[in-house]
């Protein structure tokens, strides 16, 4: 039963061959891994004027003003950010983004900084994100027969999460096509409002949203305070969600179809094309229409009501319906990233191995897993309020984007100095095509990319040093403003996350130190000893104890513990009936106790002769049906618990199935 849900739910299984034939192209990776960068649109603005809503207020009714050039100084960084990338994405064409880049060339420690950045800030995407786009399906519900939904936030977030979870457990290719339609409907949409909405203001001036102090949303954890400067770089790094998101495409490079590193640059700068253009004309048409942050509205739906009047009235519900979708399926742009992430950390036996396994599908199910359980966990805390969470979001991710493009200013300083001393592979083209005959044309064309970039090392390190400073200072802003605000608690989540991660990694190197085959002794007889537990004579107990003699003809105990005196002596009558050559071991057991005698035994037998093993062979009947269980004693788990831990026992059961 449990098999057959398993495919229905997720589907036939895939063989390990058929992974080539799930990469993406340009089209479909842009829905897959950009959609939470995109989707940032629909709130990024509104997050902005949160915070600006605090100065209008207090009586500063020019306070909204700033929003469009805060928006510009945003964009500016963006930009900044999304050419830093497309650097890494050549220099590192198997993926991984930060945590590879800061770990190969600013050390270990600073790669599992980056690392833990950004599986936080994967967490609280999809949060914010879900929790986002069911703020747009309320918005849209004001006022109609299904107002009441704004009451189950929650509920319909955690459904949401369960969907876009089981949409990834069912492939890459799959949900890949599943979101490409809703993506490119969102953009399409949007830039149409856009356009529209600029259009209609110049044929309508008068046409403004309506806002009164009862119903004006201010942002979380602030009170009311005058403009200042504080105030403006709060707005700043509220605004800065908009670029989360722009390193997913580097991290999922192995994901795109051949030329992997091509593909995946052009599709970050059509992103960011995408993404900078939308950013700012949602601001100039706050601006423009004078919207105001609302309680129970979100400043997109402000827009297109008051923008599609009329024969255009419909619109407004495809913008509603497009921009709830697009949110609700950014949500996949961590569902694809964070299980990759994870599956390189647990290569690199930082996470349990378990990460790096890929389920039936080709993706790697664990992460899929695990990420659901922890956003489900976060709506659940923060009530599915995409203002509660904001403050906790965007930290990690600068920070993960400070210590790759660092990493990547060290990367081309070395392949400077690399073409300088005559260290490097090759040194102009001819050197490359003079070895194509021993590579293959995928080993060629990495070579080749290789080696422009590195032959533009000084560019390159003024690209990402640029890069590295902009994102430093956005992450000191970000720390500063938001800290009590609620970031306080990534800051101390994210040195606890690497030092689990240290933790792991101690384990896992000292069972490797334990397990290694260095120095010992080839395979040499040992000294062996079974002993058999029983509870009477029974077809599974003669089971048992033939088995016992096939392993150790001359060495078998069986050892009965006495709690009842007229029992064990029905035994001993009718032991030599039934066995020959097993010595038979009664031991009291004045309180009854069925697993602390035999343990006891045990170990007494363990430390007589502390270089034999001793194999405990356990009898145990099955019954037909599964709640027969229910029926019987599970004395055998007990022991089996008790004893797993013993040193030089082995503890194996030799099961008899009942028919009926």
């Amino acid at each position: 039963m449990a098999y057959t849900l398993k495919r229905l739910l997720v589907g036939k299984a895939k063989k390990t061959a058929a992974a080539i034939h799930e990469r993406l192209t340009k089209k479909t990776g842009l829905a897959v891994f950009a959609s939470d960068a995109l989707s940032s649109t629909a709130y990024a603005s509104e997050e902005i004027l949160l915070v600006l809503a605090v100065a209008y207020a207090f009586g500063q009714t020019n306070g909204f003003n700033y929003v469009v050039p805060i928006t510009f100084a945003i964009a500016i960084v963006l930009v900044i950010v999304a050419i830093s990338y497309r650097q890494t994405i050549f220099a590192y064409p198997s993926g991984g983004g930060a945590y590879i880049v800061a770990k190969e060339n600013l050390g270990t420690t600073p790669g599992l900084v980056a690392a833990a950045a950004l599986l936080v800030d994967y967490v609280l995407t999809v949060s914010v994100s879900i929790s986002a786009g069911v703020a747009a399906i309320t918005s849209a519900a004001q006022g109609t027969s299904w107002a009441w939904l704004d009451n189950h936030k929650v509920f319909i977030c955690l459904g949401l999460i369960a969907l876009i979870a089981l949409a990834n457990l069912r492939g890459v290719r799959e949900s890949g096509a599943l979101f490409a339609g809703p993506t490119y409907s969102f953009v399409i949409s949007f830039m149409f409002m856009i356009g529209y909405g600029i259009i209609h203001y110049f044929l309508h001036p008068g046409a403004v949203a309506q806002v009164t102090p009862e119903n004006l949303k201010l942002a979380e954890g602030y009170g009311l305070q005058p403009l200042s400067i504080f105030l403006l770089l709060g707005a700043f790094s509220n605004g800065c969600v908009a670029l989360t998101g722009i390193e997913a495409i580097s991290n999922g490079i192995p994901a795109f179809k051949q030329p992997e590193s091509r593909n995946a640059a052009t599709t970050l700068t059509w992103m960011a094309a995408l993404l900078t253009t939308m950013f700012i004309g949602t601001s100039i048409m706050a601006y423009l229409y004078q919207v105001h942050p609302h309680e129970n509205e979100t400043v997109i739906s402000q827009f297109a009501r008051t923008i599609f009047t009329g024969p255009m009235s419909w619109f407004y519900y495809v913008i509603q319906g497009t921009t709830a979708l697009i949110l609700v399926l950014a949500a996949n742009t961590s569902f694809a990233d964070f299980p990759r992430l994870a599956s390189l950390l647990a290569r690199d036996r930082f996470v349990p191995r378990q990460f790096a396994t890929r389920g039936d599908k080709l993706v790697f199910s664990n992460g899929i897993i695990i990420l659901a359980v922890f956003a489900g966990v976060l709506v659940v805390a923060f009530g599915g309020d995409t203002s509660r969470l904001i403050p906790l979001y965007a930290v990690g991710v600068f920070l993960s984007f400070t210590l790759s493009q660092t990493g990547m200013v060290r990367h081309w300083l070395k392949a400077g100095r690399a073409l300088k001393s005559g260290e490097a592979s090759a040194k102009d083209q001819d050197g490359v095509n003079a070895r194509a005959d021993s590579r293959t044309t995928k080993q060629l064309q990495i070579a080749r990319d290789e080696l422009k970039q590195a032959g533009h090392w000084k560019k390159s390190i003024v690209v990402n040093g640029l890069g590295a400073i902009a994102t430093f200072v956005v992450l000191v802003v970000l720390v500063v403003t938001k800290f009590i605000h609620g970031a306080w608690i990534v800051v101390v989540l994210i040195p606890l996350l690497v030092a689990l991660f240290r933790a792991i990694h101690r384990h896992y190197m000292d069972v490797a130190m334990q397990l290694t085959t260095e120095g010992l002794q080839k395979l040499q007889p040992i000294r062996h000893e079974v002993i058999v537990p029983i509870s009477g004579i029974h077809r599974g107990v003669l089971k048992a104890l033939e088995y016992a003699k096939a392993i150790a003809p001359h060495h078998v105990t069986a050892v009965y513990i006495n709690v009842d005196e007229e029992a064990t002596q029905k035994l001993r009558t009718k032991w030599s009936e039934w066995t020959e050559g097993v010595e038979l071991v009664v031991i009291a057991s004045p309180y009854r106790s069925l697993v602390g005698p035999l343990v006891r035994y045990v170990d007494r037998r363990t430390s007589l002769h502390p270089d034999q093993m001793v194999t405990i062979v356990l009898p145990e009947f099955i019954p037909s049906r599964w709640w027969h269980h229910l029926l019987h004693n599970q004395t055998s788990l007990l022991l089996k618990g008790a004893l797993l831990f013993k040193p030089n026992v082995v503890v194996t059961s030799v099961p008899y199935h009942l028919k009926h």
